[in-house]
């Protein structure tokens, strides 16, 4: 059985601990463990395979990630350049795999604590999907939730599927007793998928088949859907294409511990405070901070610090914090995609200090990366190595740059930083210029595709 894992979502409901760059599955909550490390390690137990697909900007974290858990792994890539919802995501994945194969379509940012359960109902699924079925996951519900949609069964026959409802007729589902939260997980023979798909979705059926056919092999277990093909396809979740249309679907309903963690409520009763939080007085607060933080005669809070933002909301409020994003997108957009410490294919960067025309970084470059050769127009940059050894190009000159020595960037200027030694290289940046924003970089040639 293969494993695709769909890890291409912003989970910016979680703003401002996930960001855009940062997601809330690549975020390290439980044991220096991302919710992305566990899906992976989870799903081993019955899947021999991994088909990850992924934004393109996300592709090296994940890579980084399945690293720690195995250095030797090989699992295959598709990116997405842009974000079409499921149904297409898992038809790309599911044109590159043998028809017969059963797959395990599972999201990468939800949270089982039940795994025995959870085994024993895939087992359910791959039995009902080896006999042609498309199989859904509904679980019990445990709460009159507003937040889930819902699925109507009868035994293991689906009888619909339901929006997210209000809150006096999600408390009406949880009475009847035959109504499971929709879990977005699917197990289904790679082939019969594409079938009802063809039935019932002929368009992104048609679209995805020409996408795949134009797609770049970039390394051999990379690889990627150009933009104007990936752009080409109609955008829809599996559930509205196929599922609520077919009549070969079967649910296998489980209580396994499941929380697709969609907001900070729901984050709030699966991990605790800070280590660093003195309370007095007190009560059911989360607080998340790298600071000494003291919280005297308060409850139902939710706090979450971070270098450049933090977010005060009571509980039962969290929902709103998406309101908060969209906001943001228009008065100050780099908070929402970017941490001040970002990860990128050839290392990190972190932001130190930033005014309106300079901003100061600490760049961290790994041994045998390189980045974009690239100009900027509206800064010059200087850079200072404190570590290691920078081969630096500067126009037409190539040098390499040592500890406590430095070179100068103008605006407009072809520029390219690498690392051809066995350590990292730590450097300083100082960018002057009447804009500092990273979207001022105009890639010439790079080793990493992104557009």
């Amino acid at each position: 059985m293969t494993n695709i894992i769909l890890c291409g979502g912003s989970g910016t409901r979680l703003w401002p601990m996930s960001r855009t760059l940062m997601p809330k599955q690549f975020v390290k909550l439980f044991d220096s463990r991302s919710l992305f490390q566990l899906t992976v390690a989870r799903n081993r137990v019955t899947c021999n395979r991994h088909y990850i697909v992924s934004n393109a900007e996300q592709y090296f974290i994940a890579v980084d990630q399945m690293h720690e858990l195995d250095p030797k792994d090989d699992s295959a890539f598709l990116l997405e350049p842009i974000g079409r919802n499921t149904a297409p995501a898992i038809a790309l994945a599911c044109m590159d795999i043998d028809p017969e194969e059963t797959v395990l379509v599972t999201p990468s940012d939800h949270l089982i604590k039940n795994e025995a359960a959870y085994l024993k109902a895939i087992r359910q699924a791959a039995s009902l999907a080896g006999n042609g079925y498309l199989v859904t996951f509904g679980i019990q519900p445990t709460e009159a939730n507003t937040g889930y949609g819902y699925i109507e069964a009868d035994g293991d026959n689906v009888i619909s599927f339901k929006e997210k409802p209000d809150a006096q007729t999600a408390q009406a589902y949880v009475d009847a007793g035959n109504f499971y939260w929709n879990s977005g997980m699917f197990c289904f023979k790679a082939g019969v998928f594409l079938q009802e798909l063809q039935a019932h979705a002929p368009d992104i059926y048609s679209t995805c088949r020409h996408a795949l056919a134009e797609r770049e092999q970039i390394s051999p277990r990379q690889q990627r859907i150009p933009y104007a093909a990936m752009l080409s396809i109609p955008e829809d979740s599996i559930d509205y294409a196929v599922m609520e249309k077919s009549r070969h679907i079967k649910v296998v309903a489980a209580d396994m511990g499941w929380s697709d963690l969609g907001s900070f409520d729901a984050l709030s009763d699966e991990i605790p405070s800070s280590t660093n939080v003195i309370s007095i007085d007190a009560t059911d607060n989360l607080i998340r901070s790298d600071k000494q933080v003291a919280a005297i005669g308060v409850e139902n809070l939710i706090v979450i610090d971070t270098p450049d933002a933090l977010l005060i909301c009571a509980k039962g409020a969290t929902q709103k914090v998406k309101q908060v994003v969209e906001r943001l997108k228009h008065e100050n957009p780099e908070l929402t995609k970017v941490h001040t410490l970002a990860h990128r294919p050839w290392g990190t960067y972190e932001v130190l200090l930033s005014h309106d025309n300079y901003k100061i970084k600490r760049i961290v470059v790994q041994p045998g990366k390189r980045l974009s050769l690239q100009k900027h127009f509206h800064r010059n940059e200087h850079w200072i190595v404190v570590s290691g050894t920078a081969t630096v190009t500067v126009g037409d000159e190539t040098r390499l740059i040592r500890p406590n020595e430095s070179t100068y960037i103008k605006m407009g200027e072809q520029h390219r930083l690498a690392n051809e030694g066995k350590i990292p290289v730590v450097l300083i940046e100082a960018q002057v210029g009447e804009y500092t924003g990273e979207d001022d970089i105009v890639r010439i040639d790079e080793d990493f595709k992104r557009d």
